[in-house]
């Protein structure tokens, strides 16, 4: 019989990484750096062979999927996207509302200030979901995900700080059609999806609370 995973599977941490150099590649908008390293193998429990990687270093960032659980509907924004400029749709994204955890701010406080400043609501009930590594290949951005209650009722129309060439819409839309329609491409982004995926599961208690 086969050992489980729990019982087979070899328990590192970050003490079975021994960093041999760092090289700055890059210092922007973001930071990439070539590390060299060594660490712990899953085969024999010993050091591998020394490898090379590069690693973007990113701010954590907070997402908040803005829900109205007296009209069942949701508020999504659209902004214009480089990483998206392959797209067959175009690089304009439905994405969550989000920004970057600054000094001093904590998840709550950026999800507060992203809200105004992207979506001008300020009355909300911020709910966690969860945080997750974006894409922890090359990168260590960490965003954490809230469902933000609130008054759809007035919401909609366009927001984002100039200075920043913020040029953003708020979409509200019904909830059913959205989640009737999550694996079609549409959101094509991990922050929608894993907060939409929440709200799938979370969306008759929430309707039922108000």
């Amino acid at each position: 019989m086969s050992n489980s995973p729990e019982q087979s599977a070899a328990e590192f941490d970050r003490d079975d990484v021994d960093i041999i150099d760092r090289e700055e590649l890059y210092r922007g908008f973001f930071q990439a750096e070539r590390v060299r390293l060594r660490h712990r193998q899953f085969r024999t429990g010993d050091w591998g062979e020394p490898l090379t990687r590069e690693l973007v270093h990113h701010k954590e960032a907070v997402g908040v999927l803005l829900f109205d659980p007296r009209r069942d509907e949701l508020a999504l924004v659209e902004q214009f996207r480089i990483g998206a400029l392959e797209e067959k749709t175009g690089p304009w994204c439905l994405e969550v509302v989000a920004g970057m955890v600054e000094a001093g701010e904590t998840p709550v406080d950026v999800a507060r200030r992203e809200l105004v400043e992207e979506a001008g609501i300020e009355e909300v009930e911020l709910r966690y979901i969860g945080n997750y590594l974006a894409s922890p290949g090359g990168c260590d951005e960490k965003l954490h995900l809230y469902c933000g209650i609130c008054d759809l009722s007035n919401a909609g129309g366009i927001f984002g700080l100039p200075e920043e060439h913020e040029d953003i819409k708020v979409h509200v839309l019904a909830a059913p059609q959205v989640l009737d329609s999550l694996y079609t491409g549409r959101w094509n982004n991990p922050a929608a999806l894993i907060t939409l995926q929440w709200l799938a599961m979370h969306r008759t208690q929430l309707i039922k609370e108000v």
